[in-house]
């Protein structure tokens, strides 16, 4: 291979891989094990006390979930990543290495309905406090910043709207602050986006979604851009003060650019346990190798699509950044030139009851509670995934009653317009 980088789809393939040194395995094989042998009582030493690396337990680490890692740590533009069960385990344990009790952050009002509830209602129980801002009003967000705040979260591709996010000017106002800009890319995969170019200091994904691509997995990530300094503020004493059950090691002193992945590992991971398990890593390692080739066939999918429905008489209004006219297009050309995704919500003219008969009206989409899978599927975000929201925050994230959310599979883009077509028809 030449020196030149790597491209997006060779890297979507081959990062973090090599044959199996055993077999000779091409694939990345399933390490489907709970342990691991250590050489010596000096090499088990070392591995406890961080000062090797190597596989110990797989509540902390294996094999197949490493080349997961460094595959996606490598197509987000970072310097190392931590694979979890799940899109909410990567999120807490992110939150757990910055928190204290008493303290609070900043997050858009438009996210995944799940999020906002994690945000609201569970980390409650740990004392940390969200503060909720409009993503499109800066100045708004600045504005509730003080001296217990610790970060700024926000998706680069909002939930279910569909619409993009500011990233550098956030990132602008969250270094003014010393505090790290936290980016869900979830939503846009870093295909069409990479969040640490813009400003982003850590990137998390529900893998479950776009990068496995198939329905098939759960798992997330967070990927350490290694841009932030821990030690300057003191305010992230987790890694900046020395760790007693390490001999006194300052992660932000021993390990520079990747720290922050090493302290969600050594003292999130190791904890609160949220590990993802080998056969899900391997899952998900096989969807990401399509990711490019996915990614732009629901992009240019969802676009076509999107213009159809625009002038539907029964439809009230459609909100995709792809579509020219979209308030939001603008942003999505500067930001993610290469598409606007495959989500996005559209309001039918009954409101509420029409949007739920449209629903059950359809036959090719799935109704279900995900997105990013190579089938088209639609939710009604009202009644399902925001319902535990107030009215007011259902609109306020783009959930609001007459709101249709769909996420475009790649199938044959006239077979879904047919079946739209069909499920309007009833309504």
């Amino acid at each position: 291979m030449s020196n030149n980088e790597p491209g997006f789809s060779t890297l979507a393939i081959h990062a973090g891989a090599q044959p199996d040194p055993t077999t000779g395995a091409r694939t990345t094989p399933i390490y489907q094990t709970s342990s691991y042998v250590f050489e010596d009582t000096d090499h088990a030493a070392a591995l406890f006390g961080l000062k090797a690396f190597g596989n110990i337990y797989t509540r902390i680490g294996n094999p197949t979930q490493a080349v997961l890692e460094e595959r996606i740590a490598a197509l987000e533009g970072g310097t190392a990543a931590l694979a979890t069960a799940s899109g909410h385990a990567a999120q807490l344990l992110v939150f757990h290495s910055i928190m204290q009790p008493g303290c609070n952050f900043i997050a858009a009002n438009k996210l995944y309905g799940g999020s906002i509830n994690q945000f609201g209602h569970a980390f409650k129980n740990f004392d940390w406090h969200v503060r909720w801002s409009d993503p499109a009003d800066i100045a708004s967000i600045e504005s509730q910043i003080d001296d217990k705040t610790r970060g700024i979260f926000i998706e680069s591709l909002a939930n279910p709207g569909g619409t993009f996010v500011d990233i550098a000017a956030i990132a602008e106002v969250a270094h003014k602050h010393g505090l790290p800009l936290i980016v869900d890319n979830t939503m846009a995969s870093p295909y069409l986006l990479r969040p640490i170019e813009h400003g982003a200091d850590i990137v998390i994904h529900s893998m479950t979604k776009f990068i496995g691509g198939h329905g098939n997995s759960m798992g997330g990530i967070m990927v350490d851009g290694g841009t932030f300094n821990w030690s300057e503020s003191g305010n992230y004493p987790m890694l900046s003060e020395p760790r007693p059950e390490y001999g006194g090691i300052v992660l932000h002193e021993t390990f520079g650019n990747f720290a922050f992945a090493i302290a969600c590992r050594v003292l999130g991971l190791r904890d609160l346990g949220p590990a993802i398990a080998p056969f899900n890593a391997f899952l998900l390692l096989t969807g990401v190798e399509t990711l490019p080739l996915r990614m732009q066939r629901h992009c240019d999918n969802a676009l076509e699509v999107a213009t159809w429905l625009k002038d539907h008489a029964k439809v009230d209004w459609v909100s995709y950044s792809g579509l020219p006219g979209d308030d939001n297009h603008q942003l999505m050309k500067t930001y993610s030139p290469k598409g606007a995704g495959a989500v996005f919500t559209f309001g039918l003219k009954g409101g509420f009851d029409a949007g739920v008969k449209f629903v059950e009206g359809l036959e090719l989409f799935s109704h279900l509670a995900n997105i990013g899978d190579t089938r088209s599927l639609v939710i009604h975000p009202a009644s399902t995934t925001h319902r535990q929201l107030s009215p007011e925050q259902q609109i306020a994230a783009g959930a609001g009653p007459d709101v249709v959310r769909l996420s475009i599979g790649i199938e044959d883009v006239s077979d879904i317009i047919g079946d739209l077509q069909q499920a309007l028809d009833r309504v």
